[in-house]
């Protein structure tokens, strides 16, 4: 006795819609059609080839209702606003005035002091020793 193998299905991968064969025939129709109107015929007679493929196919563009829109909208201003209103309202402290802030990286006074003590004793040093500068 034979056994016979079990039929096997395939499923189909990927391909294309019809619609989608459609549309690229008629471009690739369109295209031939300005080459050859081109080449032989004045361009009066190839704009009327291309208005005649270009209105034969009409195509629908993606997009969204007016409608489907503002549900959107109504949607989303309803999730914020219950994000808000879980939120307790923190308001900023007030910050008390303070003086105006210190400048950085300068010398104080003190140290300036010290700095022109320092160079006057140098100065009075070099002067007793007869030397005109450092």
């Amino acid at each position: 006795m034979t056994v016979a193998a079990p039929a096997t299905t395939t499923s189909k991968k990927g391909g294309m819609s019809a619609a989608g064969r459609a549309r690229i025939a008629a471009a690739a129709k369109l295209r031939w059609a300005k080459i050859n109107a081109a080449k032989s015929k004045p361009i009066a007679v190839v704009k009327a080839v291309v208005k005649a493929v270009v209105a034969a196919k009409p195509v629908k563009k993606g997009g969204m209702s007016a409608a489907g829109r503002a549900r959107i909208i109504a949607a989303q201003k309803a999730r914020w606003s219950k994000i808000k209103e879980a939120k307790p309202v923190v308001k900023a402290p007030v910050k008390a005035v303070s003086p105006a802030p210190q400048k950085k990286g300068g010398i104080s006074a003190e140290g300036r002091a010290r700095i022109a003590a320092a160079a006057k004793a140098r100065w009075a040093k070099a002067k007793s020793a007869g030397k005109k500068s450092l």
